[in-house]
């Protein structure tokens, strides 16, 4: 069965992420410097130094 993608929210971190944090360390991220809720039906992309380079929580 396929998730219902119209209540998801996408969040596009555009600040220079270090990308070799770990999937804790960025949920911590989301939770403490957005007040957001990591766990959330949403889909968190953070970019990199690089433009072409994303990671999604």
């Amino acid at each position: 069965m396929f998730p219902n993608i119209n209540n998801i929210k996408i969040c596009l971190v555009c600040d220079k992420t270090d990308f070799r944090k770990g999937i804790d360390e960025l949920a911590a991220l989301i939770t403490e410097a957005f007040n957001l809720d990591a766990y959330d039906n949403a889909i968190f992309l953070f970019c990199g130094t690089r433009s072409d380079r994303f990671k999604c929580n």
